[in-house]
């Protein structure tokens, strides 16, 4: 079946995933610095890939992510962790940027220190939903577990540590691809994976085995680094004004990148392995009688996208 078009997928992300996101801060706090930090970044805009993905494994799966409102407090708990690692990510320590979605970068609006605790509070604040609905439902617990795996040493800060030991020196090919699926990679794949952990109430050992849960664990990976090189090659091609962030950064900084390592033509024809091996998967899911054509939509907006 024919998917939506990626502005539609978009915009049904944003009405789907919006009232849960305003819902995270209570009343009470929401005039506190910090709170009002976090805010800023958090409907700073930005594509909301990650809970799109969330709502495309459910659809894809026969779920419905509509009415099943846990999928939803998941997707908005880790749009909160990912969101709080872009403010990090673009501290004057880190990445040193200041612009992100078009808009000045959190700690340019509110300074270091407050862009900081932002970043921080989102992400406690994403821990303590993890806990709460565990509490609530014992069944979720590995769903939770594994989302806040994804964003430790072994996820998004472990390819973060690489990132920033790696800045001004060679690094392998091996590496990069290590660095990437840990640091974009890693919540791509709590994006994929963590409505069907939440549908089945799954547990780490029947994760290791169940068919459909490792097939999207590897179409998460090849995502995450169709993801990542696109990222890599707008990086080189575009320009700020289109890509809302700064570009030119990587060279900047002395990053090595798909482009740095492959070249410009090099880097394109990996995109196109990457791409050819989502569609490899999505059709074997499309063979189990499962609804792909949404899947399809994201996959050609990641081979193309501009920004």
């Amino acid at each position: 079946m024919a998917g939506a078009d990626i502005k539609e997928l978009m915009q049904q992300t944003e009405a789907w995933i919006t009232p849960e996101l305003e819902s995270v801060f209570a009343e009470d706090v929401r005039e506190d610095i910090t709170v009002k930090a976090a805010s800023y970044s958090l409907f700073a805009g930005g594509k909301r890939l990650r809970p799109m993905m969330m709502h495309l494994t459910s659809e894809m799966l026969g779920l419905d992510p509509e009415t099943d409102s846990d999928v939803k407090y998941f997707a908005a708990t880790l749009e909160m962790i990912h969101t709080y690692s872009l403010i990090h990510d673009d501290l004057p320590a880190m990445d040193n940027d200041d612009l992100r979605r078009g808009k000045p970068t959190c700690h340019v609006v509110y300074g270091e220190g407050i862009a900081t605790l932002a970043g921080d509070l989102l992400l406690n604040t994403a821990m303590e939903r993890l806990f709460a609905i565990s509490e609530k439902k014992p069944g979720y617990v590995y769903a939770a577990s594994a989302m806040a795996k994804n964003a430790g040493l072994y996820g998004m800060i472990g390819g973060q540590s690489i990132d920033i030991d790696s800045t001004e020196k060679k690094i392998s090919l091996d590496l990069l691809i290590e660095l990437q699926e840990k640091k974009t990679g890693a919540l791509i794949e709590a994006s994929v994976v963590t409505p069907y952990y939440v549908a089945k109430k799954m547990t780490r050992e029947e994760s290791e085995t169940d068919e459909i849960a490792v097939d999207l664990r590897k179409l998460a990976s090849h995502i995450g680094l169709a993801f990542q090189i696109r990222d890599d090659i707008l990086d080189v091609i575009s320009d700020s004004s289109v890509l809302g962030k700064s570009t030119g950064k990587d060279e900047r900084d002395s990053k090595a990148t798909f482009v740095t390592l492959l070249g410009l033509d090099g880097a394109e024809k990996r995109l196109s392995e990457e791409i050819s091996s989502i569609k490899s998967i999505l059709a074997k899911f499309a063979d189990k009688g499962f609804d792909t054509g949404n899947y399809e939509t994201l996959t050609d907006y990641l081979e193309n996208r501009n920004k």
